[in-house]
């Protein structure tokens, strides 16, 4: 089938180089402009426009898709199937309904739950098991499309957001492989999904990352897996912004003691009190200085039994 890509971080480019390896044809990759990185102003671009240069595949890049002069853009191009995976901007009905067998979206999660921005993060969030990917025949609404074809893979116990972001881009971008030609041949039957098991999420912000230690060890512990690498979980420590990269609740009772203060301090790790039970943590970043397992923090940081964090 004659393609047009549409998607921008990395999550969308592994779906990308797939399809391109799978022999489809892509005629064109839509994706958001460059943007300035960093105090230089420098312009970045795209994941998936980094790809579809070095695959001489043409590029297109709009403020608002949504604009007749870029709809009637897309018009002009022939193809068969729009497939998108993060691409950034919503897609008005007009657009949807351009390509023969209309839009599919790539979304990293077993729908209906986890609509939204953070499906990946949120899942380790809220302790789940199980995850996937599903593929998705859009619609007007937020990830509210027929569900086409989903599949599933288990959350390890000490996963983080980044691990799991890596092995459902790559899920992601299979799924769709093997989509496409069930989709061209008709075998797929799109099952509506059912709206009293929705579930939503939003956006990932710098402040979500924030520990709160009257909540339980597990709570906390899925806090700092899910957050990690970006925006990461973190307190702070002397009055220095402290993060903490991996943690993992214990099964021991922390009545009695106060949360957000140490318990103990060993050559590898430290407890720390929670509003239910201890949290031991195992690799922290303080600010100003590298992230590094506990051991070789306490080389050079003094860590007592009874000192507070946040």
């Amino acid at each position: 089938m004659k393609i047009v890509f549409m998607g921008t971080p990395d999550f969308a480019r592994t779906a990308l180089e797939k399809i391109i390896e799978a022999g489809h044809e892509v005629v064109l990759v839509v994706t958001q402009p460059d943007k300035p990185k960093g105090r230089s102003g420098e312009l970045q671009i795209s994941d998936v426009k980094a790809c579809a240069l070095e695959h001489d595949i043409p590029v297109f890049q709009p403020v608002r898709i949504k604009e007749a002069e870029h709809v009637a853009y897309l018009k002009s191009i022939e193809a068969d199937i729009y497939v998108v995976a993060a691409f950034g901007q919503i897609l008005s009905q007009e657009i949807l309904d351009i390509p023969k067998f209309g839009c599919v979206n790539i979304h990293a999660s077993l729908l209906p739950k986890y609509r939204g921005a953070a499906p990946i993060q949120q899942a380790i969030l809220d302790g789940e098991k199980v995850t996937g990917v599903t593929i998705m025949q859009m619609a007007a609404g937020m990830d509210t499309g027929d569900i086409l074809i989903q599949r599933e893979i288990p959350i390890d116990e000490e996963e983080t957001g980044g691990g799991l972001f890596d092995k459902l881009s790559i899920l992601g971008g299979e799924l769709i492989v093997d989509a496409l030609p069930l989709i061209e041949k008709g075998e797929l039957i799109p099952v509506p999904q059912d709206e009293e098991k929705a579930t939503k999420c939003g956006k990932l912000s710098k402040n979500m990352g924030k520990i709160d230690f009257c909540k339980d060890a597990k709570t906390i512990g899925n806090l700092v897996r899910g957050l990690n690498p970006w925006p990461s979980a973190f307190t702070s420590l002397d009055g220095k912004s402290f993060k903490i990269w991996k943690a993992k609740a214990l099964s021991e009772s922390s009545k009695g003691k106060e949360p957000g203060s140490i318990v103990s301090v060993s050559k590898d790790s430290f407890t720390v009190a929670t509003g239910d039970g201890l949290l031991e943590i195992t690799e922290v970043q303080l600010e100003g200085k590298k992230r590094m397992a506990v051991k070789d923090f306490l080389l050079g940081y003094k860590l007592e039994a009874g000192t507070k964090l946040g």
